[in-house]
């Protein structure tokens, strides 16, 4: 029985997933992860236009999905496969999603999408959290066969939360239908949002945020508030700024996994 009993993991890299407002630059600051392999869903263009422009090296990435069973076959040549990557972004994953529900659509429902068909009593979306299941298994064994990590990012909207103990809100939540999200998050080790911060012009703001007096502040949220979605299971501080480029945001998060990896050393067993 002793043997059996293990005491450290191998579920391989932890899963992050980032949705954040136009123009933060999730595609900049995911391409700053080691080893950066894109697979990028049909309109979801970003890489290629950075890229083309100048503000990204050329960066590896297959070729864009158009479909669901292009996802899927793209996850499992990166299981399959030998190759250098370390990071999978997936650009975006509300643009997988539409990828899948238009698969579930065409082969359960005929391609109708109305009443009788797809959106039925909202059937469609929960026959495919089948299909999506596929994917986040898929993703798992590239974290446990290639220790590859998942680095998904997704769109982000505002949603009006219907709150059970008081007055309802808008929050920021990922661009995704509420089950296949809900699914997702639990399976999701980290999810961060990206948003903007206004700095305060008085004597309390630090000479790291004067920088960005005549901007806007960008930021990480780490932890689940009112006004957006977010977990993380690291231990991270429940925001983290970001500094003036994608070098700089990723150096600030990745510095912060390494200050709480140590605090978290030292807590007792």
């Amino acid at each position: 029985m002793s043997e059996a009993v293990k005491t450290r993991t191998a579920a391989g890299p932890s899963s992050i997933a980032l949705h954040a407002r136009e123009g933060w630059g999730k595609t900049s600051w995911a391409a700053q992860f080691p080893a950066p392999i894109f697979l990028m869903t049909a309109r979801e263009t970003g890489l290629l236009t950075l890229v083309e422009n100048g503000l990204l090296p050329e960066t590896p990435h297959l070729p864009m999905c158009n479909t669901w069973a292009e996802m899927l076959d793209g996850v499992k040549a990166l299981i399959e496969q030998e190759h250098p990557y370390k990071t999978l972004v997936i650009d975006t994953l509300n643009g997988a999603e539409r990828l899948c529900h238009e698969h579930v659509c065409n082969r359960d429902y005929g391609g109708d999408w109305g009443e009788k068909g797809f959106t039925s009593y909202m059937r469609g979306f929960e026959v495919s959290l089948g299909d999506w299941r596929e994917l986040l298994d898929l993703l798992d064994q590239l974290r446990t066969k290639r220790n590859v990590r998942p680095l998904l990012l997704i769109h982000t909207k505002v949603v009006t939360f219907k709150n059970p103990t008081g007055a309802d809100f808008d929050k920021y939540q990922p661009e995704m239908h509420a089950k296949t999200w809900a699914l997702t998050a639990k399976w999701l080790d980290a999810i961060l949002f990206g948003n903007f911060e206004a700095p305060l012009l008085d004597e309390k703001v630090t000479a790291k945020k004067t920088k960005a007096l005549n901007g806007m502040i960008r930021m990480l949220y780490t932890e689940a508030q009112g006004g957006w979605d977010a977990k993380n299971r690291f231990g991270l501080p429940a925001e983290i700024e970001c500094g003036e480029s994608a070098a700089e945001a990723y150096k600030a998060f990745m510095d912060s996994i390494k200050t709480a990896r140590q605090a978290n050393s030292g807590v007792k067993q």
